[in-house]
């Protein structure tokens, strides 16, 4: 096994896990920005307001994009299965 395979596997398993997560980071990112300017611009800065919808979101999203998040996950199963036979 030569370093540069080892650094092409961790670059994909990295770029997959970026991938994977990233839909429900942006959305929890998005739905935390809105809350913030409503209670910035109301001055209700109630800390249990943040946490519910963020939750709602982040699962909607987990929802939506679950079959697309199986899809690359079995991709990258797939291509490390692959890499078995030149190690």
């Amino acid at each position: 096994m030569t370093s540069e395979l080892v650094v092409s596997l961790a670059r994909d398993a990295v770029m997959t896990m970026l991938l994977v997560s990233a839909p429900m980071l942006i959305s929890g990112l998005l739905i935390g920005l809105i809350i913030s300017i409503f209670q910035a611009i109301t001055q209700v800065h109630e800390m249990t307001l943040t946490f519910i919808p963020k939750i709602i979101v982040v699962a909607i999203s987990l929802l939506i994009f679950l079959p697309w998040i199986i899809n690359k996950m079995v991709e990258f199963t797939h291509r490390v299965y692959g890499m078995i036979p030149t190690v």
